[in-house]
């Protein structure tokens, strides 16, 4: 069962490394984590999104606690949660793969943010799905480059 950890803790050095270690030692691996400010000075918030059945993630939660420089962890509801993946992908477009390339930017709402003699570079913003769904279509016309962020996630309504 997939998990989507919001974490709000200190803006410290060191405390990214703590997290991810005490994920090692009890088995899990990270499929995405994301980290940037939060709406609280000196705050940031961590989207880690894991695998995992409940009762492991329960003390996973529980460990993280523990830890000095954690405030806050809220184990998002996927019923509950609104969610977004940011995407950059560079394609081969040369000659008639220019056109197709365009054409499937165009369906998938993708903005092209570079573009030179034999690339395109498309940036897609959306679920986790339309990122996929996005890189099957130009997988047969040579992906050269991709980087994303993993999901981030807030919950719905108020907090």
């Amino acid at each position: 069962m997939k998990h989507v950890l919001s974490v709000l803790v200190e803006n410290k050095p060191g405390v990214l490394t703590r997290i991810a270690g005490l994920f090692a030692r009890r088995g899990f691996n990270i499929d995405s984590l994301a980290v940037g400010e939060s709406e609280k000075p000196g705050l940031s918030r961590m989207t880690i999104t894991i695998n995992g059945a409940e009762h492991p993630i329960d003390q996973v939660t529980k460990q993280l606690h523990k830890l000095i420089n954690v405030i806050k962890i809220r184990d998002l509801d996927p019923e509950k949660t609104i969610s977004a993946e940011l995407m950059l992908v560079k394609v081969r477009a040369e000659g008639e793969k220019r056109s197709d390339a365009l054409q499937i930017a165009e369906i998938f709402h993708a903005k092209i943010v570079d573009v030179d003699r034999n690339t395109l570079t498309l940036r897609v913003v959306g679920t986790t799905e339309k990122a996929e769904a996005l890189l099957a279509l130009l997988q047969p016309l040579g992906i050269v480059e991709i980087v994303r962020t993993g999901p981030i996630a807030i919950g719905r309504g108020r907090g």
